[in-house]
């Protein structure tokens, strides 16, 4: 092979050397799976939040499954070590509990809401109430509300009733539901001729409601925040933050809640 044949065979190799170099042969990113969060989330939240988690599943394709129940009861389920993604209080204490044990991721605690409760009859119900005090009429027999024992709006109600005077009286008359949602069902199904629930429950079933001044009660100020046992914690921090965003928001003020930083609206 002559020097000037060689020349060129040699810049051949080196040109197609380059060209292998230059092509990507590394592994491809792996994109993470869809994944199903755990959310753990207070019983007032049984409507708005699947509608919540709707739009996000379209967006970004991962799933929400939830799990509603008093806020209480949920808070002591993570404190035994349940692989929860993101718990949803109805009162920041319960999340503020958590992150004192060292539980809770807490920079990811976060108001989402400020929740109202209300007397709920349901449709067709011939019982005329307009006021809390009216729940001391003889002809209502039975007054439902959540357990205050572990439930924050069933604490709210027994608030409203002793900031009306009523409490003591309303007592023998008062049945005991595990959640305000199950409440809500003890009204619907007649076995109580009122209920104190949620206006975030109100607002999505036919019946009669009013609103309870927010005066007779401490704020149900709602905090949410990702457990540092959560499987999947930064997409639970997405949801978090989709729940805050100017899309969850909508739906929140939907059913009835004071957003942060709102003042309320009747």
């Amino acid at each position: 092979m002559n020097r000037k044949r060689a020349t060129s065979f040699f810049v051949l190799i080196v040109i197609t050397l380059g060209a292998i170099a230059g092509c990507n042969f590394s592994s491809p990113t792996v994109k993470q799976e869809n994944v199903q969060l755990v959310v753990s989330a207070a019983a007032d939240l049984n409507y708005v939040f699947p509608e919540i988690a709707k739009l996000w599943e379209q967006e970004t394709k991962h799933q929400v499954a939830f799990n509603f129940g008093s806020t209480g009861q949920l808070a002591q389920q993570i404190e035994r070590g349940a692989p929860v993604d993101l718990f949803a209080a109805a009162n920041r204490k319960f999340v503020e509990e958590l992150d004192q044990k060292g539980l809770i991721l807490s920079d990811t605690k976060a108001l989402y809401g400020i929740g109202r409760i209300t007397l709920w009859q349901k449709e067709g119900s011939t019982l005329e109430i307009k006021d809390i005090k009216d729940l001391t009429k003889p002809e209502i027999l039975r007054v439902a509300i959540a357990n205050p024992s572990h439930a924050p709006y069933g604490v709210a109600a027994r608030e409203s009733m002793q900031s009306a005077g009523i409490w003591e009286e309303l007592h023998p008359k008062l049945i005991l539901g595990e959640n305000v949602r199950q409440t809500q069902q003890y009204a619907e199904t007649g076995n109580v001729d009122v209920a104190i629930i949620a206006r975030s429950l109100s607002v999505n079933k036919s019946g009669k409601w009013i609103l309870i001044p927010l005066e007779l009660h401490k704020p149900l100020e709602q905090m949410l925040a990702v457990p540092k046992s959560a499987p999947h914690p930064d997409i639970a921090k997405d949801f978090a933050a989709f729940i805050n965003s100017e899309k969850g928001r909508p739906l929140m003020r939907k059913y009835g809640f004071i957003l942060p930083g709102e003042e309320p609206v009747s």
